[in-house]
């Protein structure tokens, strides 16, 4: 997806990003790569505020800054960058591609945990090994010495 177009980011059936949520910028990427890399703008930089963003219900709005709570700035916008490819437009799709991760990691809420207990040949199973145990540990002991009476 270019970030260029005014596509909404799809998530899942329920969750589109708009396009004009996100801020785009480019910058010269770090590392080796030679003049293409001390000349041209290619690393992008994504901005988006999940905390203005209409897209996302309240539930998954409050989800999504727990879970990415040290991702967020102070301001409330998530910084995403990327500098894999050589070109803009593939930075910007690949950034987009994270946030969709992300967002649809939290888009369905987890399931709730169902106390369970064992069942009771599970106990006795689990005390009848605990007793082997102990018994085959102590027969490695040494004999006690016999007391003078």
């Amino acid at each position: 997806m270019s970030p260029s177009s005014n596509e909404p980011l799809h998530v899942t059936s329920r969750i589109r990003i708009p396009a004009d949520e996100f801020d785009f910028s480019y910058v010269r990427s770090s590392g080796p790569g030679g003049q293409n890399v001390n000349k041209v703008a290619t690393k992008a930089v994504l901005r988006w505020s999940p905390a203005n963003s209409g897209a996302l219900s309240e539930a998954a709005r409050k989800r999504f800054l727990s879970t990415y709570s040290s991702r967020v700035t102070s301001e409330g916008e998530l910084v995403l960058t990327s500098q894999r490819y050589r070109e803009q437009s593939r930075n910007a799709a690949d950034c987009l591609e994270k946030l969709r991760a992300m967002v649809s990691a939290i888009a369905s809420p987890p399931k709730r945990r169902k106390p369970t207990r064992p069942s009771k040949s599970a106990v006795k199973r689990r005390l009848e090994s605990k007793r082997k145990q102990s018994e085959k540990k102590q027969r490695r002991r040494p004999p006690k010495p016999a007391s003078d009476l």
